[in-house]
């Protein structure tokens, strides 16, 4: 197995960190790591927001879900898709002029663009979470910044078009820690050979079948099985309710809108 493949599997979540910083020379090795990430159209399209701020990672403990591993991490970092320095660049270089005299539309990103920006942003992420691991610091992806738009909106100074789609706590590995591996589906299960294939239910329920052994019922959950109970932790749970209404607000500025002129 060579090092990075064994970097791969021997990495896990870390919500424990050594109370230490991150030194400069490593977090400018984890951001060129970023930078260097493949990127639709070579745009780059995302940018990396540093926290450091002790109140602001008091808040982002809040807004995240309320986890307060949260704000004893050493460093976080957000992942915003970001069209705004495009459009930003295409307005001061005359873009809607340049599209009017040649019968084109000049119009915001759209849904499509959002999405290409997402897939960037997320590969940066990925190469600062594998190149971390190779430095002994940890990380532990939240995929709650989701949530609360309107809050991380101006506490960050978001325009439109940057949106936060995703957040990593990063911290050097405490002394002694004890990594636990968490099984994941099989292969089989997920990979599939020139078409989807929509599993039947006995291979539903062999892929399930470790998850559905932790299954406990209680007088608390009145869930009749791991799906239902699942379920309601996940998909069904109030903070997952409060990501799709923000998701859904954050969606209104990435229509396509036609942009009739530059703003200075």
């Amino acid at each position: 197995m060579n090092e990075v493949i064994k970097i791969i599997n021997e990495r896990v979540s870390l919500r424990r960190y050594a109370e230490k910083e991150i030194s400069n020379d490593h977090l400018d090795l984890l951001l060129e790591s970023a930078i260097k990430g493949p990127t639709a159209g070579n745009q780059m399209l995302y940018s990396i927001l540093l926290i450091r701020d002790a109140a602001t990672k008091d808040k982002l403990s809040e807004t995240c879900n309320h986890q307060p591993f949260i704000k004893k991490a050493p460093l976080i970092m957000i992942f915003l898709a970001d069209h705004q320095k495009w459009m930003d660049y295409y307005a001061y270089e005359g873009t809607a002029e340049y599209a009017k005299s040649n019968n084109m539309k000049f119009e915001g990103p759209k849904e499509s663009e959002l999405l290409l920006a997402v897939e960037d942003a997320m590969i940066a992420a990925q190469n600062v979470v594998i190149a971390a691991e190779s430095l002994n610091i940890g990380s532990c992806y939240i995929g709650n910044i989701l949530e609360r738009y309107e809050i991380h909106k101006e506490l960050f100074n978001l325009p439109d078009w940057a949106f936060p789609i995703g957040m990593l706590t990063l911290g050097y590995y405490p002394d002694n820690f004890k990594r636990n591996y968490r099984d994941r589906f099989h292969k089989k299960f997920v990979v599939f050979e020139e078409q989807y294939k929509q599993l039947s239910k006995h291979e539903l329920k062999e892929m399930f079948r470790e998850k559905e052994k932790t299954f406990k019922e209680s007088s608390l959950n009145i869930a009749q099985n791991f799906a239902q109970s699942f379920y309601a932790k996940k998909p069904g749970a109030a903070y997952s309710l409060e990501m799709a209404r923000s998701v859904k607000e954050a969606l209104k500025n990435w229509t396509g809108r036609k942009i009739k002129a530059i703003q200075d």
